[in-house]
């Protein structure tokens, strides 16, 4: 019997990538402005504070990313990219942040797929607001096709007011965006965790392409800075 094929999915913020590619636009308008424009040691500064503050934008806007897999969840954050095979996780928490918990017991929290209250809120509204549609329908259907009077001896709501009631209840709750993302994941995680080929050992790498440019630049600042 051949397994399946999942097809890999990728979870990105959409918010953080639109505010990631405004802030970078003005940090090098000033930048590239000061480095040419500037006199003495303003364009050593403006090319030290670059140096460190491009990086650093891009590391927790544009970089973060959660790519799952057939057989592996790949959470990309800011400064560290950890590969987690799905037999490796215990589960998938949602609070203030989404994270996952590995069997050890550790936690990686996942930057790419933010927790909005807002979001929260909103679909908290529009679920209240689903449900006293509902009842005024169960109540309307009552109150008019109870005595089957209508056009035609075609009694007026029992059956259509019905429908809608099971549309809803096929569709099920209204949940924020992430809360569906994360939703889709605990499904992956239980198809996928018992897998053999989802089995193996968590690889956690540490982003030098953000962190050396980052240190360079903080420590080309300090200089300049020292120096005056």
């Amino acid at each position: 019997m051949t397994t399946p094929l999942v097809k890999d999915r990728i979870y990105r913020s959409p918010q953080a990538l639109i505010g990631g590619v405004l802030l970078l636009a003005i940090v090098c308008w000033l930048g590239i402005d000061a480095l040419f424009r500037g006199h003495g040691h303003t364009p050593w500064l403006a090319l030290a504070a670059l140096i460190l503050i491009v990086p650093l934008v891009a590391a927790f806007t544009l970089r973060p990313a959660v790519l799952a897999g057939a057989d592996r969840l790949r959470v990309r954050n800011p400064f560290r990219v950890i590969t987690l095979p799905w037999g490796e996780i215990a589960s998938l928490r949602s609070g203030y942040s989404n994270e996952v918990i590995v069997k050890s017991g550790a936690k990686y929290q996942l930057w790419a797929i933010p927790v909005s209250l807002r979001g929260r809120k909103r679909a908290a509204r529009r679920q209240a607001k689903s449900e006293s549609d509902a009842r005024r329908g169960r109540t309307g259907s009552a109150g008019r096709g109870g005595g089957g009077f209508g056009m035609g001896g075609f009694g007026v709501g029992g059956g259509a007011f019905g429908g809608l009631r099971e549309a809803d209840d096929a569709t099920g709750p209204v949940r924020a965006e992430t809360d569906k993302i994360m939703d889709e994941l605990r499904e992956m995680l239980e198809n996928r965790g018992p897998a053999e080929s989802a089995q193996g050992e968590i690889t956690v790498r540490w982003a030098y392409e953000v962190v050396a440019p980052a240190i360079a630049g903080a420590v080309l600042l300090a200089i300049l800075l020292a120096v005056g």
